[in-house]
């Protein structure tokens, strides 16, 4: 058998590895879906600024601005964008065989239901900017 001061340092040791080892994240289905959720739509380019997450980019950088409907129904999405839970994420587009990772930064009222537009630096890795409008297949 144990002796008290054994349980009580038995006890305290389980107690401590509990809130090291805290449970995982429930995760709801809109969540998990959304989370790999892979979009067909039209790529363009913009010229960036002070987009909708509250970050000043410009047009050398690899960001992005997602179509409004994807933006705005993202899980956890409020009425401060500031705080919407797409921005900063990462986004795979693909054109042709080529890809490039973006990082979201902005909406885009007028992308099309699952459109995308890139910064010019990152529409230049898929296609010439005198191009102007891509069918690409994207990735959040």
């Amino acid at each position: 058998m144990f002796s008290v001061k054994a349980l009580s340092l038995i006890m305290a040791s389980l107690a401590v590895a509990t809130q090291a080892f805290p449970a995982p994240k429930a995760v709801t289905i809109a969540e998990a879906q959304i989370a790999s959720a892979t979009y067909n739509g039209d790529a363009t380019y913009y010229a960036p600024g002070l987009g909708a997450c509250g970050r000043n980019n410009n047009a050398n950088e690899l960001v992005a601005a997602v179509a409004a409907t994807i933006f705005d129904t993202f899980p956890g999405a409020t009425a401060n964008p500031n705080n919407n839970p797409i921005c900063g994420r990462p986004a795979v587009v693909t054109y042709q065989g080529k890809s490039v990772t973006v990082t979201i930064v902005d909406r885009c009222p007028g992308c099309g239901t699952t459109g995308i537009d890139l910064s010019p630096a990152a529409f230049q890795i898929l296609a010439p900017l005198s191009v102007g409008r891509i069918p690409v297949q994207w990735t959040v």
